[in-house]
């Protein structure tokens, strides 16, 4: 699997910037594997399709607003670079677009 398979384009208008008053109301994507069908729904729907015995993962995690848009000098090609975690005073963890 590549990191590039995640790659995808987003509408900002898409992006979430506040979180809704009623969690549960989210958007709930649902892929067929079988089909390959999908559907759209609304989270708290999720108890449909949860079996006994399955994992549910919650990220709790915070989101930073730190997006880096800039421009390569020798190339003009154009790069993403999102901040993830301070590690020391000059030091990050980040996901960069497009990366290898």
């Amino acid at each position: 699997m590549k990191t590039s398979d995640f790659y995808f384009d987003l509408p900002e208008e898409l992006i979430a910037q506040d979180p809704l008053p009623d969690r549960s109301s989210s958007r709930l994507m649902v892929l067929d594997k079988k089909s390959g069908a999908v559907s759209h729904r609304i989270f708290r729907d999720i108890k449909e399709y949860l079996r006994p015995g399955d994992c549910l993962v919650i990220n709790d995690t915070k989101v930073i607003p730190a997006r880096l848009l800039g421009t390569k000098k020798d190339t003009g090609a154009h790069i993403e670079i999102l901040l993830l975690k301070r590690h020391t005073d000059d030091v990050w963890e980040t996901l960069v677009k497009p990366g290898r």
